[in-house]
């Protein structure tokens, strides 16, 4: 797999060099895309939220088009294999959020691979979370320059760890703030050529955590406009998402200048979208629904897309679309061939957009999938994972069933859900897939990735950003279904803490008869991080440094297996803390 990977590269290195019919003309517009995390419809002033001021978004509603009623997943790194492929992410095999799931199936053609194919330079700035692992990894995916994090969500966002091109970092400052000051270097670099910028930003999702500069404007703030069950909302949770979404403004604004002082504006189409609907009860248009669910609330998105020149300032689009649709509509302003050997779900809005066409553009069907629940959307019509049928316009609320008013309508649907659910939901089923081992030179693979028994737990129940903690039995075990893709010998340290009273216990490492171990010698034992900086307290697990244990240099075969940790005595009350296990590939 990994020299079909080197032939891939090479592949794309002739094809970006060749000329295109387009370069015959003039250059191809450049692309940035920028996502927010867990920013609801409603979380913008362009929809009507008085609560804050989104100045530089709204700018991109008023010089480009502004979409009523555009539809994303209800969870993060669906909405995100969907934008990468322009297919329901079932296709993809993108079942959750986490421990794996997230992973977008490798024989998916993503958007960079395409883009890059066709000469474009390709950057992503954020969070990935649809695999970490190469060739899940955005640099195998077809995106040169990669500078985020990939798991769903990370413990600390200011001055936290990076992967940068596979190589874990340590970022500079607010994490919004970082990831905009690397999308505008690739964005100066690549200047004279068409590039890819994505920058998927991770807030305003949780922990809730804020510069001052933001934080001090809402900290004391009554939220005119609240949400449409009283006693519902969380207002200091409002106020944290407030504050993190200006921030966000901020964050465009600069982009949009950066285009402007290298006269770029003319030559670039900016988007911009939120993945799902707001994690907690806030303000957002009186919809039903928020994160995780498939009602409007938790699937209608933001959506804006300015090119100047191309797209009419102004243009506001009433016809319903979703994440799907941007890739072919992308390929097609740009005048890229879709070179998917697979078929898209999506469509290309152009004419939407250009007002070539959109007053015979027919009605559609978008189907919306959140474990076993499905609900589909038409023009008018809702019918909810219930198979309740509701008339949107009149009513996006979602507070009253029409089924029995309009019964062919439901039948309808009722049908066109079965049938595709017939379709989607095998390829979600049990996940099988092991974590690579060996396509690059690092392979991480943390505690999110991993399975424990013996009273092993994570540090929280949300794994993204969690560590193993509670080893405290010798029935206790870490392991990781892993695949070696060809055998080789790696360096290999586990990142642990251990408290001076619990040091001197020895772990195993085995995977398919290779045995190695490490003496838990050292002890580190620094405090978790993050309280200070959280504007509201976290649900997700604390931040804390680690220290490598190492194992040495240790010979892999090539096969599937598990990759397992264990302890035959321990010495303390626990063994040790363990984030993840990194693997240097040494031959």
């Amino acid at each position: 797999m990994h020299c079909m990977q080197v032939s891939r590269r090479q592949l794309f290195g002739l094809l970006a060099a060749a000329p295109s019919a387009f370069s015959a003309g003039r250059r191809r517009p450049n692309i940035v895309v920028l996502l927010a995390d867990d920013q609801a419809w409603g979380d913008l002033s362009v929809t009507g939220n008085r609560n804050l001021s989104t100045p530089n978004v709204d700018s991109l509603a008023r010089d480009g088009a502004l979409f009523d009623r555009f539809y994303v997943c209800a969870v993060c790194a669906p909405t995100r294999a969907e934008f990468l492929t322009g297919r329901y992410r079932a296709r993809g095999g993108v079942r959750g959020v986490s421990q794996g799931e997230e992973r977008l199936n490798l024989d998916e053609r993503t958007i960079a691979e395409t883009f890059r194919a066709n000469g474009y330079a390709t950057g992503a700035f954020g969070k990935w979370h649809n695999g970490s692992q190469f060739p899940y990894h955005p640099n195998a995916r077809g995106f040169d320059e990669y500078y985020g994090f990939t798991a769903g969500h990370w413990p600390n966002y200011f001055n936290t760890q990076i992967d940068h091109n596979g190589t874990l970092t340590k970022g500079k400052g607010y994490v919004t703030d970082d990831l905009t000051d690397h999308a505008l270097a690739f964005i100066e670099q690549h200047k004279s050529r068409p590039f890819l910028c994505y920058v998927p930003y991770n807030t305003p999702h949780s922990p809730m955590q804020v510069p001052d500069k933001y934080w001090n404007k809402f900290k004391d703030f009554d939220p005119p406009m609240r949400d449409s069950t009283p006693g519902r909302e969380n207002i200091q949770m409002t106020r944290a998402a407030l504050a993190m979404c200006e921030s966000i403004d901020d964050n465009v604004g600069r982009v949009l200048r950066k285009l402007d002082e290298l006269k770029l504006a003319g030559d670039t189409i900016v988007v911009y979208f939120s993945d799902n609907g707001p994690a907690d009860w806030r303000w957002n248009g009186g919809m039903r629904g928020k994160k995780g669910s498939t009602d409007e609330g938790g699937i209608r998105s933001p959506l804006m897309i300015r090119w100047p020149g191309n797209i009419p300032s102004g243009t506001r689009v009433t016809q319903i679309a979703g994440a799907i649709d941007l890739l072919p509509t992308l390929a097609d302003l740009a005048g890229i061939p879709l070179d998917s050997k697979k078929p898209l779900d999506g469509k290309t809005l152009k004419p939407l957009l250009t007002g070539a066409g959109p007053s015979n553009w027919p009605d559609r069907m978008i189907f919306s999938l959140q474990g076993k629940k499905i609900s589909v959307r038409t023009q008018q019509y809702r019918l909810d994972d219930q198979g309740r049928l509701y008339d949107i316009p009149s009513d996006p609320g979602q507070t009253r069933d029409v089924a029995a008013a309009n019964p062919e309508v439901a039948s309808r649907l009722r049908k066109a859900v079965a049938d595709w659910s017939a379709e989607m939901l095998p390829q979600v089923g049990h996940d099988d897939r092991p974590f690579p081992v060996g396509y690059s030179k690092v392979t991480w693979l943390p505690a999110r990735d991993g399975m424990a028994s013996g009273g092993i737990k994570r540090s929280s129940i949300h794994p993204n950003s969690a560590y193993f903690t509670n080893w405290t039995t010798r029935d206790g075990e870490i392991s990781w279904d892993i695949e070696v893709g060809a055998a080789g010998v790696f360096d290999i340290t586990a990142e642990y803490t251990c408290p001076a009273a619990d040091i001197g216990t020895t772990v195993e490492l085995a995977f398919l008869g290779t045995k190695a171990s490490a003496h838990v010698s050292t002890a580190f034992d620094p405090p978790e991080q993050g309280a200070a900086e959280d504007r509201v307290p976290r649900i997700e697990s604390y931040f804390k440094e680690f220290r490598p244990l190492s194992f040495g240099r240790v010979r892999l075969p090539k096969g599937r297996g598990n990759l397992t940790l264990r302890a035959n005595e321990i010495r303390g009350k626990q063994v040790a803390d363990i984030f993840s296990l990194l693997l240097t590939r040494r031959s």
